[in-house]
């Protein structure tokens, strides 16, 4: 594990099986920059609550494989977390309180000064509904509140587990300006676990794609434009995908296996398209389809549904 100061939190062959099963997660090396908004991106079961209960301590890494501020995490419990404010599945929230009250019950419980619950509100944008009951917020609203909560001890970094779920359009925008203006204004990192490429994309600045419990990329948001190509691409579906991407990079160089009947190629144009079927045709690769795709969400799409 690199103890790179400028990383906030970090993995090194992360790997957790339930009841000696097959891993959930798979050997998953994870850097996340201070400063940095990092989106942990994968679908529905690819292992991302997993991992998100694993970094918080609410299961049992099987190993010592995870790192916060440049130290173990099981050496950290659980003072760690007056550094670190957390949202992991539905919010905990007393209903029959209002959300100032709310906020101030938990700063009590933590032994945090009562006078930071009505900042906290207002920084999530409720300070107009501070005196109304919990119960009665909506869902976004019983989000920002969530939020608010863990805002309350001033954390360095804040993690959150799909934060976007189940909102409404305008719900998302206000969550999505929400997280930008915590990173820029108080200089917060955040972690969040999302399924919905459209939405980080628009937020984050690194990312982690995961899927069936293995990391298949990691890096800025750029970076991974890069790895799509800066124009149309090329998707070819061909048995044993290893074997015939010699033969293609002698003529594209940038081609690459994404999973094991895969291969990705950058193209220019339609003609390359058709010129990169003939390579493969005339050197015996079964080519079963050859698809062009030409935007991140197909990419994405491409990779998580192997």
């Amino acid at each position: 594990m690199n103890n790179d100061e400028n990383f906030i939190l970090q993995t090194s062959d992360l790997s957790f099986s339930f009841h000696k099963g097959n891993p959930v997660i798979d050997k998953i090396n994870i850097s996340v920059p201070a400063g940095s908004i990092y989106g942990f991106l994968g679908p529905n079961g690819a292992g991302k609550t997993t991992t998100m209960r694993l970094l918080t301590g609410l299961l049992p890494q099987q190993g010592d494989h995870i790192q916060f501020f440049n130290q173990s995490l099981s050496t950290q419990l659980p003072n760690l977390f007056h550094r670190v404010g957390c949202l992991i599945e539905t919010p905990s929230l007393y209903l029959h309180l209002s959300g100032v009250d709310n906020l101030r019950l938990i700063a009590r419980m933590q032994g945090i000064d009562e006078k930071k619950s009505e900042p906290a509100l207002s920084t999530v944008g409720l300070q107009k509904a501070a005196h109304r009951k919990a119960g009665q917020y909506s869902l976004g609203m019983k989000q920002r509140l969530a939020i608010a909560i863990a805002l309350l001890h001033e954390p360095q970094l804040l993690m959150l587990d799909e934060p976007v779920n189940g909102l409404d359009p305008n719900g998302m925008v206000e969550m999505r300006e929400l997280m930008k203006e915590l990173n820029r204004e108080r200089g917060i990192t955040i972690f969040i676990s999302s399924h919905l490429l459209h939405e980080v994309e628009k937020m984050c600045t690194h990312i982690g794609i995961i899927h069936k419990g293995k990391m298949r990329f990691e890096g800025k948001i750029n970076e991974l434009s890069h790895a799509n190509g800066s124009g149309p691409q090329i998707i070819l579906t061909v048995a044993n995908a290893e074997k015939w991407l010699p033969i293609l990079t002698e003529h594209y160089s940038d081609g690459q296996v994404i999973t094991s009947d895969k291969i990705s190629v950058s193209i220019k144009n339609r003609e390359d398209a058709i010129d990169i079927n003939r390579i493969l045709v005339q050197a015996g690769a079964p080519v079963a389809e050859l698809k062009i795709q030409d935007n991140l969400e197909d990419w994405f799409m491409q990779i998580t549904q192997n």
